[in-house]
């Protein structure tokens, strides 16, 4: 998983390797249809077009998206890329996989709307700017039996998004969970987070999670 990352796009980490892993774990036949919504530089999307599946790729970043593109003709795989707000392009489509690595870091100005590269990490005062949408909407957008693969960090509320999900008709679980270092952002963030009571004196790393839910046939 080595696409090229200019400035600006958000670069595979180890969130990304954590959903890849879920990904491969999938009984999904080739042909298949799959949204990569987030795609970033498209390294998720490209992992799934190896599989000989066929993947949409989405992102609200112009230059993800141009980089997504350039990816897959370097890779020599098809990849449908296309920019919009979350699912917006893909408004009236179905699919048998949604795979997403929304923004889920929690921010001091988290009244603002982010901007610039930070769009890929900083996700509202309590890091569910996105991932609150993505409950409701994808179970929409997911045929029957259909499933979405989501990696959020534990800062983030996971047991919100289960409970969203659930809501909304689908069977979910943590199926994948990672102990990771503080990343920069995080680093930054760190004495506020505390202060918010969202890690504790003790913590000094984050967990990953990895969600799937399941739209019953």
């Amino acid at each position: 998983m080595n696409p090229l990352v200019p400035p600006g796009v958000y670069a595979p980490q180890e969130d990304t390797e954590l959903l890849a892993g879920a990904l491969s774990e999938e009984s999904i036949p080739p042909g298949a249809d799959v949204l990569d919504v987030g795609t970033g530089s498209g390294a998720l999307a490209l992992e799934a077009a190896r599989l000989g599946l066929r993947v949409t790729a989405v992102d609200v970043s112009r230059r993800a998206v141009c980089t997504a593109r350039l990816n897959a003709m370097m890779a020599g795989v098809p990849l449908r890329v296309r920019r919009g707000n979350l699912f917006t392009p893909v408004r009236g489509e179905t699919f048998d996989l949604i795979l997403a690595n929304p923004p889920y870091v929690p921010a001091p100005d988290g009244d603002g709307l982010p901007r610039g590269a930070a769009r890929a990490w900083d996700a509202g005062g309590d890091g569910r700017l996105v991932l609150d949408r993505i409950c409701r909407e994808a179970p929409g957008l997911l045929r029957p039996g259909g499933a979405l693969l989501l990696v959020q960090s534990a800062l983030s509320g996971p047991e919100l998004t289960l409970a969203h999900l659930r809501e909304g008709g689908m069977k979910a679980a943590v199926t994948r969970r990672r102990h990771i270092a503080f990343g920069p952002v995080l680093r930054t963030r760190e004495r506020w987070l505390r202060e918010q009571g969202l890690l504790s004196a003790a913590e000094d790393k984050e967990e990953l999670v990895v969600i799937r839910a399941e739209l019953p046939v």
